[in-house]
């Protein structure tokens, strides 16, 4: 088969390997749809060293090839989104259900070779049947979605709040919806005005670009209270930390998702003053069906959200397309 092979920082070559070996409990799905994401390029630039040779990727739609001997659940000719974590499923944790929280969890693409290829195998546990009717791109998004899906659900969302969604990229713009979705009344806020039409059109109420005002003044004119019930924090940044604690209400809830790799000053007085509840939101645990179901049902749209689309050859310039300003999502088909 083909595949991309990082064999070090930026030193991506496009091979022929022998496909994946299977384990008796995996499964090999031919990639239909791929997506390229910040992980991704952070790997593929050296900032997030892997173990070399390393083939990315984790978000993707395919067709079941072959079957591990003990597998029962998906056929050949099945086709299925791929939860791309997997975790040991013995520790005290997972044993409670965290098992998004599991300390041996393998990632594919990071830990294991991945879907920047033409096959790839996974644990059959991994592999979700795709909703008749359902298009390879429409389900492109189910794995930034589904970590969505957990992040507002874990601020507990009711219809006909006032919700902040920090952040306009791909997990932003699917916030937003999910929001709606539930209810909310979405203000989205982003550094610049370049996808506010963007967020407009799938479902935000209101628009504004951090930098310009007192960002509490912002929430309160919005909420027409003393700040918004909810904030949704994908920006990643340390700064988006502050800015969502700015936001936010007494009494309010803020949900992180951004994996922030520098330290963030917060002055905790005003969070227990006001009694503001943070809550951190690590990937999914049993959200993918509901994304599946969101996607396929048309409640989130996607469409806009694909903006590139590439070959398997071409991946390199997928990479730099990544980091296009107009780049929301880049999409790999092998």
């Amino acid at each position: 088969m083909k595949a991309a092979v990082l064999r070090a920082p930026r030193d991506l070559r496009i091979e022929q390997s022998d496909p994946p070996v299977l384990a008796p409990d995996s499964v090999r799905v031919r990639v239909s749809i791929a997506g390229l994401c910040g992980t991704d390029y952070r790997i593929w630039s050296g900032d997030r060293p892997v173990r070399y040779p390393r083939i990315m990727g984790h978000e993707f739609v395919g067709v079941v090839e072959a079957v591990g001997a003990a597998v029962t659940t998906v056929r050949p000719g099945d086709r299925v989104a791929v939860e791309p974590n997997y975790s040991c499923g013995v520790c005290p944790l997972c044993r409670e259900g965290n098992r998004n929280l599991c300390l041996a969890r393998v990632a594919v693409g990071i830990d294991v070779d991945g879907c920047f290829a033409q096959s790839a195998s996974v644990p059959a546990r991994c592999c979700r049947p795709v909703p008749a009717g359902a298009s390879d791109e429409q389900l492109l998004l189910t794995e930034p979605l589904a970590v969505v899906v957990r992040a507002v659900s874990r601020g507990t969302p009711r219809p006909g709040e006032r919700a902040a969604v920090l952040g306009v990229g791909t997990l932003g713009l699917l916030a937003l919806q999910v929001l709606r979705v539930r209810g909310a009344r979405v203000l989205a806020l982003g550094r610049t005005t370049k996808r506010f039409d963007l967020a407009r059109e799938l479902g935000a109420e209101a628009t504004h670009r951090i930098g310009d005002g007192d960002l509490g003044a912002v929430g309160r004119a919005f909420s027409g209270r003393e700040g918004v019930d909810l904030v949704v924090e994908t920006a990643g940044t340390a700064e988006a930390v502050a800015h969502a604690l700015e936001l936010v209400r007494p009494g309010g809830r803020v949900v992180l998702t951004g994996l922030p790799h520098e330290p963030t000053s917060v002055s905790f007085f005003g969070v227990v003053r006001r009694e503001v509840t943070i809550l951190g939101s690590m990937i999914y645990q049993d959200e993918f069906p509901e994304a599946m179901r969101l996607l396929a049902a048309g409640q989130v749209r996607t469409q806009a959200l694909v903006t590139h689309r590439f070959a398997l050859d071409a991946l390199d310039a997928a990479f730099a397309a990544h980091r296009d300003p107009a780049s929301i999502k880049v999409a790999v088909v092998p």
